[in-house]
């Protein structure tokens, strides 16, 4: 297995590990309104990825990034401080967290050789359900969450250097 596909492996469990921790921020402030179960599904959604890349991880000897605990507190306490700003907010950074996670897996497929056939469509099968997750958060408000423009920017640059990061180290 080539340098590449150890990198995506890296970062794609990374991301996926972060994105659980988003959603469970989210739920640990909004688990009891109107959102909670929106919000499992798409947290349980996560937790199977996460699962997959775990396994993956494992079966192809990929070390994972050294991150992972700064991810741990970082992604909850993005999801939890978004949601404290309220449902609306909390599914801009959905969308945010989405959109990056879209175009990061779109270059991902684009870059894979034809021998990482089952990489590709697992990587595919994911990136519809972040779409899906991007569309339940403008469904949702999001566009509506104060301060859209600005929040969302800022949670892509962090995503876009959390993946640069992890891909490395």
């Amino acid at each position: 297995m080539d340098e590449k596909v150890k990198r995506f492996i890296r970062v794609d469990h990374a991301g996926e590990y972060g994105a659980e921790r988003i959603y469970s921020g989210q739920l640990a402030v909004l688990g009891r309104g109107p959102h909670a179960e929106t919000l499992r599904h798409m947290r349980d959604q996560e937790v199977q990825h996460l699962e997959t890349f775990s396994r993956l991880i494992a079966t192809r000897r990929v070390r994972p990034t050294v991150m992972l605990p700064l991810w741990h507190v970082a992604g909850f306490a993005l999801g939890a401080a978004t949601a404290a700003m309220g449902a609306k907010a909390a599914m801009a950074c959905t969308v945010a967290v989405e959109e990056v996670i879209d175009a990061h897996y779109a270059a991902q497929q684009a870059a894979l050789d034809t021998d990482e056939a089952l990489l590709n469509e697992t990587i595919e099968r994911f990136r519809l359900e972040e779409l899906e997750h991007r569309d339940i958060g403008i469904e949702h408000g999001a566009r509506q969450a104060p301060a859209y423009r600005l929040l969302t920017a800022i949670i892509k640059t962090g995503c876009k250097a959390a993946i640069r990061i992890s891909e490395r180290i």
